[in-house]
């Protein structure tokens, strides 16, 4: 037998602990976990297939717009103006290359009811002010727009601030608020199929929907796309779901006007995340949150999406599962916490370990010799010949699932530039994999000691589960959003540079002509 050096031992000393029971156990424990993250993503698929189905089949019974409506009785005149009237409420922070696009398709929705937008800002200083009021200059005598300044936030985080001076300023004859992110692409009939559903059902609490992630080419883009993915599997049900996003929320106007469960005051006094404590209420009070199977919404990420702010994404998203309504709220996300800490590095510790296996009996064949030769355990490769085989149906059944969004974002969007999958680079998207679950833990841990989190460029410290301070400091914070990559400061009723006016003038061409610039 050869002589081996110090690595050649360390390698098969490693490589048969990776054959012990305990991780054998966990290597096993990393197969189920790729399978059922392929399962859920299988059945999220068949629920949006069976939508496109739905409108294929409509379509070829004569029914141009089942974009819009399935029933084409539905865009009947006599139909239309008995339509509910919905307030969207935006809340910006910043302005950077997808914006105008985005705003673009939510102020021209197919909605045939009465319909308001109020475009909600903390101050004048703020880009996103005066992208907006070029943006409404152009759509003044067409669409019913509003800019509302909200002032600073005192007691809670400034989105939720933004959120409730907008409801504060609907219309009066409201029905519904909808609940909108700025980096929103909307489709035409996107409000109409939420607004049908509530009508359809009023026990219905809150409606939501998913982003479908368009990454940029960084492996922050993809490690966004990533995280979001085993996510978007509670938001495919096609009804009834735990799940709340925060970027598509549409409620009853009157649970404001009433604070019915207590939503104005539990976001008012030291609510951090939206859609945490609005899904905590529900779930405190048995009321129902559903997704429809067509809200889905293209997300494209800022093209200079780089690791560092995909961190920062990470860090908020970790920071939400601090803040809670009460106590029995405290428990879930304590259990959620360290259910997914437990699942990420779940599903790494496999690949370090295949990667030893790999790397002894490269080691030795560099040498010359055969495992025959050796004791090596042979059974490592078994182990990694499975994991291969489910990586590669855990990734065909994200690329599955991915293809039907796109397909069906489509279809529920006939006017704009098609997507395609051809831009994803499936490396990338399994390099984001480890990458993220490794650091998923890290960050939560940090969230968890740290106890506050700078967004957008404001600090927010939690005591109990609520903020208790917030501390803006523009010298210190970040100048661009994490995602979107928008410019967080500008000047008192001015642009705040050159380079944001050079930004502005590209982002208007970006608006004016899609098919150039989109995906």
């Amino acid at each position: 037998m050869s002589s081996f050096d110090s690595l050649d031992a360390f390698l098969l000393a490693a490589s048969r602990a990776c054959c012990s029971p305990l991780a054998i156990f966990i290597q096993i424990q990393g197969f189920f976990i790729c399978l059922a993250l392929a399962l859920g993503w299988a059945l999220a698929a068949y629920v949006r297939r069976r939508e496109i189905r739905q409108m294929k089949y409509s379509m070829k019974h004569g029914n141009t717009f089942a974009f819009l409506y399935h029933d084409i009785n539905a865009l009947e005149h006599s139909t239309q103006v008995n339509l509910p009237r919905v307030t969207v409420v935006m809340p910006l922070k910043g302005f950077g290359e997808h914006n105008l696009h985005n705003w673009r398709t939510q102020i021209t929705s197919l909605y045939g009811g009465p319909l308001e937008f109020l475009f909600v800002v903390d101050t004048i200083e703020d880009p996103a002010y005066h992208a907006v009021s070029q943006l409404l200059a152009d759509f003044k005598d067409d669409v019913d727009v509003r800019i509302v300044v909200a002032g600073m936030s005192t007691t809670c985080s400034q989105k939720i601030h933004n959120q409730l001076v907008g409801v504060q300023n609907m219309h009066k004859d409201t029905k519904y608020v909808l609940f909108l992110d700025d980096d929103v692409r909307l489709h035409p009939g996107s409000i109409g199929a939420l607004t049908a559903e509530m009508e359809k059902n009023p026990d219905i609490f809150i409606q939501t929907g998913y982003p479908l992630d368009l990454p940029s080419g960084s492996l922050g883009s993809y490690c966004i796309y990533e995280y979001h993915m085993p996510c978007s599997m509670g938001f495919a049900t096609g009804g009834k779901t735990f799940f709340l996003w925060g970027g598509c929320m549409m409620m009853h106007a009157d649970d404001f006007r009433s604070d019915r469960h207590g939503v104005v005051s539990e976001l008012r006094d030291g609510g951090y995340s939206d859609d945490m404590t609005l899904a905590a209420i529900a779930g405190a009070h048995k009321r129902l949150i559903t997704s429809p199977p067509v809200a889905v919404f293209p997300h494209p990420l800022a093209t200079d999406l780089n690791f560092g702010r995909y961190w920062n994404y990470l860090r908020k998203q970790t920071f939400v599962l601090e803040s809670y309504t009460t106590q029995v709220n405290w428990i879930m996300n304590r259990a959620l916490f360290s259910v997914h800490c437990y699942l990420s590095w779940g599903f790494v510790m496999p690949y370090i370990m295949d990667g030893i296996h790999v790397a002894a009996a490269l080691k030795f064949y560099s040498k010359g010799n055969s495992l025959g030769e050796t004791d090596f355990p042979v059974y490592g490769f078994k182990l990694v010949g499975c994991h291969v085989v489910c990586t590669i149906i855990e990734l065909l059944s994200m690329w599955n699932l991915t293809r039907i969004e796109v397909k069906l974002c489509n279809l529920l969007s006939p006017e704009a530039p098609p997507l395609s999958l051809a831009s994803y680079n499936w490396c990338l998207v399994f390099i984001a994999m480890l990458v993220d679950n490794f650091l998923y833990p890290i960050s939560a841990v940090r969230s968890h000691f740290s106890q506050s989190i700078n967004w957008s460029g404001i600090r927010y410290h939690l005591k109990n589960g609520k903020i208790n301070k917030i501390e803006r400091n523009k010298e210190k914070g970040p100048k661009f959003t994490d995602l979107g990559g928008k410019h967080l400061y500008g000047k008192k009723g001015a642009q705040s540079s050159a380079s944001f006016l050079s930004s502005f003038s590209r982002n208007l061409a970006h608006w004016r002509q899609p098919k150039k610039y989109d995906v």
